[in-house]
């Protein structure tokens, strides 16, 4: 997808040309790790994309596409040190080479930095995208201290689990693309329904990820497969699992839920034959049809020429065409 591409050059040009070799080294290296550390850049791409539906000017949502890929990564480094987790994309994360200290410390330089970027939007618009990106920047912290919670309460719903990765991954989607049409001059109507397809399809790609996070090939997925098990969370397949799980399965769910001392691999190769037994996965997988369905809907909503369309459309599919 060559326009993708384009913008994801760019992306990776400006994130080059942040300074990010001044002192103290140990603040700023692991800022210019994260930040090279590949990915999709798959919110900046779309913060372009929704611009160009409604500009041939995207250069004026740069400052945002940037703003919002380094709070990403931002939250992610975060996010790793408060899961203990040993890796993402395939490499070690940033406490793992570093320490939680200076994990902590980058992380909130990484946020100042989003600010930065995202004061150099268009004055006109500043103050609607300044509301947009607060807003999903709280809906982030939100939806991690939900997560969090789950972990310790013995009963969590769906539409609970639902709500929080709404807040925790898919808002930032939908802010990137409302942003990026705020700035290419789209109608409130027109910045909305983005949200609402972004929104969707965020919820729909966090579905998959935690499909990925048990079937997902470890070389592909760039986490360690089974991760979300070994740590006890409470993910969309887990809490149908229990749902559905009566008699003994009841019973083996309960004690591989809740014996944490348990050899990790054995943990998380008879969680996945419970699983399987009880069709979690395809149970799952229609979950993720019917948000991407409804995600969707709301784009071929936008009075927006259908052409143009087709490009965000083939991103969404691109963010979703994982192999499970």
């Amino acid at each position: 997808m060559l326009q993708a591409e384009i913008f994801r050059e760019r992306i990776d040009r400006e994130i080059a040309a942040l300074r990010l070799t001044r002192e103290p080294q140990e603040l700023y290296d692991p800022i210019e790790y994260v930040l090279s550390n590949g990915g999709k850049k798959a919110r900046p791409v779309l913060a372009l994309m929704a611009c160009k539906l409604f500009s041939d000017d995207t250069e004026k949502a740069l400052p945002a596409a940037l703003a919002v890929e380094i709070f990403h990564n931002f939250t992610l480094v975060h996010d790793d040190i408060m899961d203990d987790a040993p890796l993402r994309r395939n490499k070690p994360t940033v406490h793992e080479k570093w320490g939680s200290n200076v994990g902590i410390l980058s992380g909130d330089a990484m946020m100042v930095m989003a600010y930065q970027q995202l004061a150099q939007c268009a004055p006109e618009h500043l103050g609607e995208v300044l509301h947009v990106f607060n807003t999903a920047a709280l809906h982030v912290c939100e939806g991690q201290q939900m997560d969090m919670n789950f972990q310790d309460r013995e009963q969590v719903s769906i539409a609970e689990y639902v709500r929080m990765i709404e807040l925790k991954t898919s808002t930032l989607l939908a802010a990137s693309l409302k942003m990026g049409a705020i700035l290419g001059g789209a109608s409130d109507e027109q910045a909305e329904l983005l949200w609402e397809f972004g929104r969707n399809i965020g919820i729909a790609f966090q579905l998959q990820d935690d499909i990925l996070d048990l079937y997902g090939e470890e070389g592909k997925f760039g986490k360690k497969v089974g991760g979300d098990i070994v740590a006890g969370k409470k993910t969309f397949l887990m809490l149908k699992a229990l749902e559905l799980a009566n008699g003994a399965l009841e019973s083996e769910l309960a004690i591989l839920v809740s014996d944490q001392s348990r050899n990790a691999e054995v943990q998380v190769a008879e969680t996945r034959q419970i699983f399987n037994e009880l069709n979690v996965k395809e149970l799952a997988l229609a979950e993720v049809r019917k948000y991407h369905d409804e995600g969707m809907s709301h784009l071929e909503a936008l009075a927006v020429d259908t052409s143009k369309k087709k490009l965000l459309k083939h991103m969404a599919e691109q963010l979703l065409n994982r192999e499970i």
